[in-house]
Parts: structure tokens; sequence; C-alpha cells
């Protein structure tokens, strides 16, 4: 069927009455997707004044309730909330009794998986962590991004397709995290999001401060390309005076932060470390040039350029 042909799924009955605890930036943009899939949202729980203009913002004339009144009226219900505040919530809802036997609950924290919402379990609900893997910025914008983003899944194995169902539903791709794994997965993937905002950051500041006007307009060609190679190639993508062996260049580079931007030298002798390391396994650096560039990222010798080619 042609996408021309597909129903239109406000035309659809709605199927679950979905609440959200916690309107932080990802709660209410997945409410909004369940709702274009035909789900009606009823109840949103917000503290702050930003959080309750966001609710208001995504979410148009959804209440704004305490969460054991959210509950109450959900028949599906996000917990949204920081991963730290997660099992504390989960343990009150179920003692106070605002959990429902039936009840979907769902918690999109990339850190736990289903076992958080044991207390949950224990009176009747039905435990889903469904971790979105995408960066979220509070507006509308978020729901076109779901749009082909993967989910972290993990859930008790009965409940499996229903959790895979909603992932699509909001236009995801369902990838099965076990939940033994979930920290590591996490972890892998504030490893490469988290710390790459840092790392654009940092580089935005020191191009502005060797005197570039526009450092975002130059870094963006550059990063594309490069982390399109990355996601292709892996470790033959790098390039640069790391993975060349340049320890004349590396070492011009940090005396050069150390006297620019102090606080970004461990960094970049970290990440430069790591980095001739995979180059060398790789095969990309030459054993011969790698003694000189790791004396140089240990803090030796300024050493003059080996004159490699690029």
């Amino acid at each position: 069927m042609s996408s021309s042909q597909q129903p239109d799924p406000r035309d659809r009955p709605a199927r679950l009455a979905v609440g959200v605890v916690g309107a932080g930036r990802v709660g209410p943009a997945l409410a909004a997707s369940l709702q274009l899939a035909g789900h009606r949202p009823v109840a949103v729980s917000a503290v702050s004044d930003t959080s309750r203009r966001r609710a208001g913002l995504m979410l148009p004339d959804v209440p704004v309730l305490p969460p054991a009144d959210v509950l109450e009226r959900s028949d599906l219900v996000l917990l949204t909330v920081p991963d730290d505040t997660l099992p504390g919530l989960v343990a009150g809802l179920a003692e106070t009794g605002a959990v429902r036997p039936g009840q979907l609950l769902v918690h999109t924290s990339g850190r736990y998986g289903a076992k958080v919402l044991d207390p949950a379990l224990r009176v009747g609900a039905l435990p889903l962590a469904l971790h979105p893997a995408m960066t979220f910025t509070g507006t509308p914008v978020d729901v076109q991004r779901l749009a082909g983003c993967s989910f972290g899944v993990t859930a008790p194995e009965e409940l499996r397709l229903a959790a895979e169902a909603l992932v699509i539903e909001m236009g995801g791709e369902p990838e099965w995290i076990a939940e033994e794994t979930r920290p590591l997965y996490h972890a892998a993937l504030a490893l490469g999001a988290n710390h790459l905002v840092t790392l654009v950051a940092q580089s935005m500041e020191l191009l502005r401060e060797a005197g570039v006007e526009a450092p975002d307009r130059m870094l963006g060609p550059l990063l594309g390309a490069a982390l399109d190679n990355a996601l292709r190639s892996g470790d033959a993508a790098l390039t640069g005076p790391v993975a060349r062996g340049d320890a004349g260049t590396v070492a011009a580079h940090v005396a050069e932060l150390r006297r620019h931007a102090p606080q970004t030298v461990a960094g970049y002798l970290a990440m430069a470390r790591a980095t001739a390391d995979r180059a060398l396994a790789r095969g990309l650096l030459k054993p011969e040039l790698a003694e000189d560039l790791l004396e140089v990222l240990a803090g030796g010798p300024n050493l003059p350029e080996n004159g490699e080619d690029r």
C-alpha cells in the first residue's frame, strides 16, 4: 500500500490511554508520537515551569496532574524521569497502590532494563524498558526524529512483541538488549553521543580563538564526512597526525593547547592515546613511528615533524 493510501491515524479509534510521569524532553515526544499512531494522551505530570511549558507545547489540552492521578487515568504509563530517580519512583508508586494490574509501565532509561520495574510487576503491572537512542530538544522536531530511531528494548519474553509493537508505532526500530548488558549498552551510547558534543564544543571554541568567524560552518562538512566514514569503515577511517605518526605535529598541538586552552589538554591526550592504540592495532600507524608519538603523548620532549605526507 502506498503512503497516499495509508489511513490517517486520527481516523482510527484510540486504543490506549497514555500517561506521562516526568515532562522532560523525552516523555512528551513519545506521547505525541503515540498519539499520531492512534493512542490518546490523557495526563502528564510536570513539576517545574519549564516542564509545564514543554507539556503544553507538545501535548496541548492534556491536563497536568500528580503522578498518582496520571496512573489512575492511564492504560500505558511512560516513566520518563532521570535514571537516579527511577527506582524510588517505581517503588513509591507500587507501595501506594497507584499501579493497577494489567497496566503497561514503560520506562525510557538507557541504564536500566525491566528489573527496575519489579516492584510494579509484583502488583500486576506489565514492565517494559524502551530507550530511544536519540538526543531530544523538547520541541516538536523530536517527533520527526523518532522516524527510524533505534530503541533499546528489554522486557519479559511474553511482552517482547508488545514492546516491539509500541516502538514500531512510534516510528522506531526495536533492538533487543539483554537485561545484563543494559549498562554496557548505555555506556556505549554515552561514549559516542555525549562525548561527541563536548569534543565539538571544544573544537568550536578553539577555532574561534584561532580567528575563525564561523566554526560551525567549517566543522559541519568535516565532521559529517568523518562520522559517515567511521560508521561505514570503523578504524579504517582514521586519519590525521596521530594515525600517521606525526609526533612533531602532535607535540605542537599539545603546546598550543597548554598555552590557549589548558583545560582541553587532558582530553586531547587521552583521545590521542586511544587513537594511537587503535591505529597501531589496525596497522595504520607504523611501529617505527609509534615510539616517538607515544613519548610525546606520555609528556616527553617536543619533537620535530617527521615529514610524512598527508
